[in-house]
């Protein structure tokens, strides 16, 4: 049984072919450009080279199809035709705050996300299309809406309500969603088996740490509170997004430079954060290369970060009244940047927090799970690699079987001890051959 899933943003149309039965991945890839001239797929095949190709997707529906004319390709594919896909998993960023898990679409969901798609205006558009697209070139399947927001939606009212108008809140909505949910109920549930904890029972601060950044305070299994709100933009420093600033600052500048809502709401989505600081640079590994040549704006990049995440840190210990089981880094800064970690974790023993410097500097790896805390740090620090697409799979499989529910009460595949990702697996082996030393960091559990 193949279960595939499609992550469509607003220029981008990503996928994952899963084998249900022999729990492996068989295809990953993504089409880049889709709306614009230029748009190429790139295609890595299990157990084949990969492949490229240039072709123009004007639309969505365009890079759909060009996704499963690659998928059922007779030298690049992986799939003898599309009957054997049984369900499609479709990531949808913003929810609001009518779903609390995953749910199949049907003209219902969809006229939701319809009303909804104004607080994601970046992502949900796309998203929808994709859905609809997908489910025109697939149509006998069900098609499994996964939503960034449905695991904040366990937060108290003292955590996503804002100190607005609340008639905001009543008649538009507007309070704290957060995002990155599939990626903090992966890592959540990963941690609770790394504790030896229920999940009910652990209470953990995960960092997603990539381009786009948030974190979440979990307490007893669930979201409490989260650093993105009503959009993305609210929180932590990111590649090109402000993070939290001061309210007043986007009308003040506005009335000095004439800038429209919409030029404002580019800048602070697009021109803002690291590549704000830096003048030039978003990415982490040219923002340390400029570091370390003495750009001091680089510098200044860095030490913003790092202290913008410890000040959360800090903030969502005192949300767990101290009791706090693990300090978690994910996605793609948190799991390779030991440079970022330090920078984060600098300061913390006061807390019982405090890095290993030489375990911290091993971790450089998507392949397993990191113990990277000095031994007589009194709380663990882990590196736990996120797997968002594990979790849209399992999520479409059990809706298409009628045996999922919300999270608090369904049990997925990772929350083994004995649990294993082949791939994952695989890949450690070439990184032990390299580096035989990474053994004595890898987390088991307790």
């Amino acid at each position: 049984m193949i279960i595939l899933v499609l992550n469509c943003g607003s220029s981008s149309a990503k996928y994952q072919v899963y084998n249900w039965e022999t729990k492996d991945v068989l295809a990953v890839g993504v089409v880049e450009k889709v709306t614009f001239p230029g748009s190429w797929i790139e295609h890595k095949p299990k157990g084949k080279p990969e492949f490229s190709l240039k072709q123009d997707c004007p639309s969505h529906t365009d890079a759909v199809e060009l996704i499963i004319k690659t998928l059922t390709d007779k030298e690049h594919g992986v799939l003898s035709d599309m009957s054997v896909i049984k369900a499609v998993g479709h990531r949808v960023l913003h929810g609001g705050d009518k779903f609390t898990k995953s749910v199949i679409v049907d003209d219902k969901a969809l006229e939701v996300f319809e009303q909804v798609k104004d607080l994601g205006p970046l992502h949900n558009p796309a998203n929808i299309q994709g859905i609809v697209a997908a489910k025109k070139v697939l149509p006998n399947v069900p098609h499994c809406a996964i939503m960034d927001t449905a695991w904040h939606q366990t937060m108290p009212p003292e955590s996503f309500l804002y100190a607005l108008p609340y008639e905001w809140y009543e008649k538009y909505s507007t309070r704290r969603y957060g995002f990155h949910g599939t990626s903090f109920l992966y890592v959540a549930k990963r941690a609770s088996v790394l504790l030896g904890k229920e999940p009910s029972k652990t209470n953990v601060i995960i960092c997603h740490i990539g381009n786009g950044s948030s974190m979440c305070c979990v307490r007893d299994g669930c979201s409490f509170d989260t650093t993105m709100g009503l959009t993305p933009l609210e929180g932590l420093i990111m590649g090109t997004r402000s993070g939290d600033a001061d309210c007043a600052i986007p009308f003040y500048i506005m009335r000095k430079t004439g800038l429209s809502a919409e030029e404002m709401e580019q800048a602070l989505n697009k021109k803002s954060g690291l590549l704000g600081i830096t003048g030039q640079y978003q990415d982490r590994r040219d923002i340390h290369s400029a570091a370390e040549k003495g750009d001091k704006r680089a510098q200044l990049a860095e030490d913003m970060e790092g202290y913008r995440v410890r000040k959360y840190i800090g903030a969502y210990f005192a949300a767990l009244g101290g009791k706090c089981d693990a300090l978690i880094f994910t996605a793609g800064v948190g799991e390779f940047s030991d440079v970022m970690r330090q920078k984060f974790t600098q300061g913390l023993d006061a807390l019982g927090m405090k890095l290993d410097d030489k375990k911290n500097a091993m971790a450089h790896s998507r392949n397993a799970e990191f113990l990277i805390s000095a031994d007589d740090s009194k709380i663990p620090i882990y590196v736990i690699p996120t797997d968002e697409e594990l979790v849209m799979t399992e999520d479409a499989y059990a809706l298409m079987k009628g045996t999922y529910d919300v999270h608090t009460k369904f049990t997925y595949s990772f929350q083994s001890k004995d649990y294993v990702n082949k791939a994952r697996a695989e890949g450690l082996k070439k990184d032990l051959e390299k580096n035989p030393d990474l053994k004595r960091i890898i987390a088991l559990p307790r």
